[in-house]
């Protein structure tokens, strides 16, 4: 069961010139594609003189949810490269933004594959030279409810396992919610239910 992925810690940048066309990559780690958009509204403003603001992000732990935009530029060779290079690293939870300033020369469909391409390499090299390139957990969370007579069981099985606790309420009723990593959580399940038998 695989329940780590690559993806980084803290934005990185790259760049790569072609015929006077400048491509600048910042690549950014995120969670959601609201972050993604409030990005895309950052880098529009910051560089509302760019011919060209194009990105690709992976989502999720698989990297499963994806999105490519060419932003004008001829369908599929900036997107679709861009993605690409995060499909190469195998990283996901990362944007990746290139802004292209035109030079005056047309690159062609093929230039502009491997300008987005170096582009998004370029970031994704810089960010793994600055130790940014991190492994994570995937999580599961769980919320389990006991009797206030089983607390002391609940924190042995906590003190053994180790999973993160996210909230606690300890009343007549009692409940947890917990967060750990994917391949413990059907341990962790069974433990705590036996308690109920």
């Amino acid at each position: 069961m695989e329940d780590t992925y690559l993806t980084i810690s803290s934005p990185s940048e790259g760049y790569y010139t072609e015929k006077r066309s400048k491509f600048y990559a910042f690549a950014h780690p995120v969670e959601t594609a609201e972050e993604v958009r409030e990005l895309q509204q950052f880098y529009r403003k910051k560089y509302y003189d760019a011919r060209h603001v194009c990105y690709a992000y992976r989502l999720g732990s698989d990297g499963s949810v994806f999105r490519v935009n060419d932003d004008g530029e001829p369908s599929s060779t900036a997107g679709k490269p861009i993605h690409g290079a995060l499909l190469s690293a195998g990283l996901t939870n990362v944007v990746i933004f290139v802004i292209r300033y035109y030079g005056g020369v047309n690159l062609g469909t093929g230039g502009l594959i491997v300008a987005y391409r170096e582009a998004s390499r370029d970031a994704i090299a810089n960010a793994e030279a600055e130790g940014k390139i991190v492994e994570r957990q995937v999580e599961e969370q769980l919320t389990f409810t006991f009797p206030y007579e089983q607390l002391n069981d609940v924190m042995r099985i906590i003190k053994n396992m180790q999973p993160r606790v996210l909230s606690q309420d300890f009343q007549a009723t009692c409940s947890v919610t917990l967060s750990i990593r994917k391949s413990l959580m059907p341990e962790l399940t069974q433990r705590l239910s036996q308690l109920r038998s």
